[in-house]
């Protein structure tokens, strides 16, 4: 072919096919972050221009999703639009750039393959072969993993977080099983002053929820936790949340409760993942970048991600509480851009009101189009669990309740056991206690927390519960809407910390379970692996007699301070022989206090 005839060629070719010259050497794109297992890898896609505001909807009306493989492995991931690529700096609307995320769970070679397809809502139809492809569709390449660098509390050390069919939650790469302490409040965690396009749209109704007519968080007392090499963003923003995360880590915490939509009714009215608090099918994204800042610092700490995805106040909301469109660009949207964190639950709702069948629906569709499988839960009243979780045993989508109650021993033990009836275990949670003005008092309201440590939190624990999380009433200072300061109640977390220290430390907790029918004392909890290992607490301390059944062995008696933590210390009997019903002695001082008695098999 000689040069005017391959010239002329050319031509036609950008005349008809004009995608020809963009498309044809670029549709690999940039690989980014560090190629490591549990390790974010972003690919970012150099596609058609778009906006915020654009039509067709950059959000709705493309569909990326990349498929991932290794050997069997396979993992279908969604993508999403972003911008200029640097939208969380530069808070630009408008750009060329398509993003996923993939966090690999193997180390060796990756393969990947995009599809990326336009149509009218295409990116909630399931339908791979809807639409029409264009741009890059069909960029494929190969990546090398390596093993992961981490250590300690950083999830990347760990792995992913899984539902593994247990009571409790299991990271994939040590095998450690997970249990919950951390925040419940702010749940407007994410209305915070330096996100763009952030604000309080209206006056709060509720006297005691937030600090004024208008309020935003800015946690001004954390900046002083913020630490030289920590990230921040548009020029140094974001040090007193970011401080925050850091002290609540210090304590030993390792989870966070907050809601990212709590606007069209919901309490607080100042968090929306959208471009404004009226839109529903179009993405701010600026402010979910510089989000995705702050949960991969969240990743680094050891904060599991506890999304609540909407309110009692909201939960109709989104296609008036049914899956629709607006409800599956939420979640796809949600997922696509958050899912590869590691540590991560999708609750349904804080107080949830929607129908059982919708309630299935979402589970569903938030399994189907999450490639990492996060556990899904649920968050409803008190007084309702009976109505709202029954339905919902031994479903296969749904993994737990996520209980709001003043019972805490009694309904955790309730579900824990009637799950493992229905075929499928849940691991149950405590994510809010009453009443709703009271909740965690601070610490100089309240420094002892004595009723929350014994009803609630070992509650919890020694009904074969998976954790807690702190709410904090609106009657008082550092409320649930308007907390600026998690040292508030620095001392919960510390009684917390012992609580999760003892579990993990002395107790092989998954294979032992509730068994406070073999205790004399009628307010204690057992907690106990028969013939082997049994944990009873003592709320009002004293002493009880346990049931050894049979067995004629001998057993070493320690005690734990709940109150103080430690080392295990010794008290007024040091062994105890079967069989039968034995007294186990008293605690080493203060017996009228509350006390953890440990007996074990003697080795």
């Amino acid at each position: 072919m000689n040069h005017h005839k391959l010239v002329l060629l050319c031509a036609i070719c950008l005349i008809l096919v004009p995608e020809c010259e963009v498309w044809g050497a670029s549709k690999r794109p940039a690989v980014s972050g560090e190629l490591k297992k549990w390790h974010k890898i972003t690919l970012t896609f150099a596609g058609p221009n778009s906006g915020e505001k654009a039509k067709p909807n950059p959000f709705l009306d493309y569909r990326l999703n990349v498929t991932f493989t290794k050997g069997k492995k396979k993992y279908v991931v969604a993508g999403y639009y972003a911008a200029d690529d640097k939208a969380g700096e530069t808070s630009a609307t408008s750009g060329n750039k398509w993003r996923v995320h993939f966090v690999p769970s193997e180390e060796d070679r990756w393969s990947y393959r995009a599809s990326f397809r336009t149509g009218p809502d295409i990116a909630v139809n399931s339908d791979p072969k809807a639409g029409k492809p264009i741009a890059f569709d069909g960029a494929k390449g190969r990546f090398t993993v390596a093993p992961t660098d981490k250590t300690g509390r950083d999830h990347r050390a760990k792995g992913l977080l899984k539902y593994v069919g247990k009571r409790y939650l299991q990271f994939a790469e040590t095998g450690e099983y997970f249990i919950k302490g951390g925040a419940d409040s702010p749940e407007n965690f994410l209305a915070y002053a330096d996100f763009d396009g952030t604000y309080d749209t209206a006056e709060l109704k509720r006297k005691g929820e937030a600090a004024g007519e208008k309020f935003l968080h800015r946690y001004t007392p954390h900046v002083r936790d913020f630490k030289p090499g920590d990230p921040t963003w548009k020029n140094g923003k974001g040090k007193g949340m970011i401080g925050a995360l850091n002290y609540l880590a210090s304590k030993g915490m390792n989870s966070v409760y907050f809601i990212p939509y709590n606007i069209d009714g919901g309490d607080g009215k100042d968090v929306w993942p959208w471009t404004k608090p009226g839109e529903k099918l179009r993405f701010d994204c600026s402010k979910l970048d510089q989000w995705e800042i702050v949960f991969s610092h969240m990743d680094k700490l050891g904060l599991m991600l506890h999304i609540i995805t909407q309110e009692q106040e909201n939960d109709q909301g989104l296609d008036g509480g049914e899956l629709g469109r607006q409800r599956k660009l939420y979640y796809r949207e949600l997922i696509a851009r958050f899912a590869h964190h590691l540590g991560l639950v999708w609750n349904l709702g804080e107080e949830n009101t929607n129908t059982t069948p919708q309630r299935k629906a979402f589970s569903r569709y938030i399994k189907e189009v999450d490639p990492y499988d996060h556990p899904v839960v649920m968050h409803t009243y008190p007084g309702k669990y009976e109505e709202f979780y029954s339905p919902l045993l031994g479903y296969e989508h749904f993994d737990g309740p996520s209980l709001q109650t003043n019972d805490t021993h009694a309904q955790t033990m309730k579900w824990v056991d009637r799950s493992a009836s229905a075929g499928r275990k849940w691991f149950v949670c405590l994510d809010e206690i009453g009443p709703a003005h009271t909740g965690v008092k601070p610490d100089k309201d309240d420094y002892r927390h004595d009723e929350v440590r014994k009803k609630h939190l070992w509650g919890n624990l020694m009904a074969g519960g998976a954790g807690v999380e702190w709410y904090f009433g609106y009657n008082f200072a550092h409320n649930d809407l308007n907390c600026e300061d998690w040292r508030s109640r620095e001392h919960m977390w510390e009684l917390t910390r012992y609580a999760l220290e003892f579990f993990h430390r002395h107790l092989p907790f998954t294979e032992m379970y509730h068994h406070d029918e073999l205790t004399s004392a009628k307010n204690d909890y057992c907690f106990a692996k028969p013939s082997e290992i049994y944990a009873i607490y003592l709320p009002a301390g004293g002493t009880t007699h346990l049931d050894l059944g049979n067995s004629s062995a001998t057993f070493t008696v320690h005690w734990y301070n709940p109150r103080i933590g430690g080392p295990l210390r010794t008290g007024t009997i040091q062994t105890i022989t079967g069989p039968g019903s034995v007294a186990v002695g008293h605690p080493p001082q203060e017996a009228n206090k509350d006390w953890v008695a440990l007996i074990k098999l003697k080795q």
